[in-house]
């Protein structure tokens, strides 16, 4: 499809509005965060468009900083104040740093995707993600589902779709092959999104036909400058027109697309051959209906996870069937942890729930002090107490029936990733830029270290630190690995000399400190030495890379996840990748060990879920 990009004159612009059509206002990343210059802007704006001539307003991502229950309450108040039709959608700052693990967005406005039909044309928008932590963006699958049916339904002969995304349909969608093969199908006008600050026409597709779908990306409301203001978008039966509108001032043409070709018929695109290292074999356990954020628990029947629809699930390890399936109500980001005594603790947005690992029925609950429960929980060694992260605490609970022992709640943000216990050792990571260590039958404070960074997001928030005999080693986004003495918490050394994230993890022995890097190398830290000692690097092919998936070795092979699918195989011995398996496109959330058998389990935010054992 030959789209023309046109950057019309004003009065070329202006035949648009006498010719039938539909008019829209689209606000995009207006980041309010109560009593900033944005608030203010914003209500001007929406007085603006309150004015104006418009069938309907679209809020199309990044509403806020934080995605805090303040914030969005704060500009949800703003917005009901628009008396046109008003269609919401999150962006990244929504779902990937949210107090409610986005719960809140959707009690505030009923759901995060919407369709509605102006005459002739079906306007569609879905979520993006990434979900509660870093990852590229990310259409859940049973939105893609969504999508779908939706289209067949709502779009007859004689009616145009115009879709909206937070994210463009490039290669910052994990999905966006599948996300625009489902577009194609339906004669869509024109995808509009937002996320980068800037104007830009471009031409998306997917399968064989690509650059069949004309793109708008729109601005911000804060264009730097004093530049203040929305867009306004006008489709007419042959073209699609984008205005730039700065507050207080006259719109001003940006782009338009000629909106009558159709679109081509679109050949479903290559999957990729999983061609596995000699001794070993992957097998797919399962295909879920929706998205998992989750990592994997284990029992010795089943492997235990949660997906975006709030089912927390039991697959059986051997007949690679569903044994059960238990609705919890909001998505799920902690892993189930398999307790004592045939039980299963299932962290969620408001509590955590106790279940029979055979039946699924639920045999009691927990509820929570403070917010949701996002991080991994595991068993201490001696099985006798289960550790579970909060939003602004840690738990010891019993490992029977996860009833509480004691709360350390002197955090300043949630945690994610899981802690490490070892001896009387409890260290652990929050998003409020601290490391701890706590004593882990009292919960009594040791000590803290803090990477003297304000950002939170710049803080150990989501790594499983590495614990030797006298370090704690950490990475984290500040781009830094740090070593901590363990006794006392007192900084030994920092290096910068990778670009480090949030993926780390160390050999069989301890001996070695694994770290992938944000340029996809496998870096290999001596974890004796007294000052930091590079033992060598591997470069695995993955490019630019954020994942914060652990690394792990097993059976003296490295296993690291990557944000595009990919599970990269490294022997540590010849310090070469033996394997790299597209196991598919979306991130890997974690390299898991079932303890029963040996396997390495991965689940991925696509739904699937793969075993890699030894033959």
């Amino acid at each position: 499809m030959n789209i023309k990009h046109l950057f019309f004159g004003a009065v070329l612009f202006a035949v648009s509005s006498t010719v039938w059509g539909q008019r829209f206002a689209v606000l995009s990343d207006v980041h309010v965060t109560p009593g900033n210059a944005n608030q203010e802007k914003l209500q001007q704006a929406v007085a603006e468009i309150n004015a104006g001539n418009f069938d309907a307003v679209i809020m199309n991502g990044d509403l806020t900083n934080e995605g805090s229950d303040a914030e969005l309450a704060n500009v949800k108040a703003i917005l009901d104040g628009i008396t046109k039709p008003l269609h919401v959608l999150p962006g990244n700052h929504e779902n990937n740093w949210s107090q409610s693990a986005t719960k809140t967005f959707v009690d505030l406005w009923g759901n995060d995707r919407f369709v509605a039909k102006y005459d002739s044309l079906v306007i569609v928008g879905i979520n993006c993600g990434p979900y509660m932590k870093m990852g590229d963006g990310h259409i859940k699958q049973e939105d893609l589902h969504w999508l779908k049916e939706t289209l067949q339904r709502e779009v007859v002969p004689g009616t145009r779709v115009m879709s909206f995304n937070h994210y463009p349909l490039l290669d910052d969608l994990d999905n966006c092959v599948e996300y625009a093969e489902i577009l194609q199908e339906f004669p869509v006008v024109a995808h509009v999104n937002g996320h980068y600050h800037s104007w830009r026409p471009y031409e998306a597709g997917g399968g064989e036909n690509k650059g069949t779908i004309p793109c708008g990306m729109v601005r911000a409301l804060d264009m730097k400058n004093g530049d203040y203001g929305y867009s306004i978008i006008e489709v007419s039966p042959d073209w699609v027109y984008f205005y730039n509108k700065e507050i207080g001032k006259p719109a001003e043409p940006k782009f338009a697309f000629a909106a009558s070709e159709k679109h081509k018929s679109v050949a479903k695109s290559n999957v990729k051959e999983i061609v596995v290292p000699e001794g070993w074999q992957v097998q797919k356990v399962w295909a879920d209906s929706a998205s998992v954020f989750t990592r994997l628990g284990f029992d010795m029947q089943n492997v235990y996870f949660g997906n975006s629809l709030g089912n927390v699930r039991a697959v059986d390890k051997d007949e690679l069937s569903l044994q059960w399936s238990l609705p919890t109500g909001a998505s799920l980001f902690a892993r189930p942890v398999a307790l004592k005594k045939g039980n299963v603790a299932v962290p969620m947005h408001d509590g955590i729930l106790v279940v029979d690992s055979k039946t699924g029925k639920v045999k009691g609950k927990q509820k929570s002090i403070e917010g949701p429960y996002v991080a991994d929980g595991i068993l201490t060694p001696d099985g006798n107490g289960y550790i579970q992260g909060g939003y602004k605490r840690i738990e010891r609970r019993r490992s029977t029936d996860a009833k509480l022992i004691w709360v350390y709640d002197s955090l300043f943000n949630y945690c994610q990733a899981a802690p490490v216990v070892d001896g009387s050792d409890l260290i652990f990571g929050a998003w409020d830029t601290n490391l701890r260590c706590l004593d882990v039958k009292t919960g009594k404070l040791k000590w803290v270290w803090n990477n003297g960074k304000k950002a939170n997001m710049l803080g150990p928030g989501n790594v499983v630190p590495v614990v030797t005999d006298d370090k704690v080693v950490i990475v984290a986004p500040d781009r830094y690995m740090t070593a901590v003495d363990r006794k006392t918490g007192k900084q030994i050394w920092r290096d910068n000399s990778h670009r480090y994230r949030e993926s780390l993890g160390c050999s069989e022995d301890g001996n070695i400190v694994y770290a992938k890097t944000m340029d996809g190398e496998l870096v290999a830290v001596d974890a004796k030495a007294p000052e930091f000692k590079e033992l060598w690097v591997v470069d695995m092919g993955l490019g630019y890379e954020h994942a914060p998936c652990i690394v792990r070795e097993v059976d003296g092979i490295v296993f690291a996840g990557s944000r595009r699918g990919i599970l990269t195989m490294v022997d540590p011995n010849t310090r070469s990748v033996i394997a790299s398996l597209p196991l598919g496109v979306s991130e890997i959330n974690g390299i898991d060990l079932d303890p029963y058998s040996g396997d390495v389990y991965v689940s991925l935010i696509e739904g699937t879920i793969f075993r890699i054992s030894k033959k």
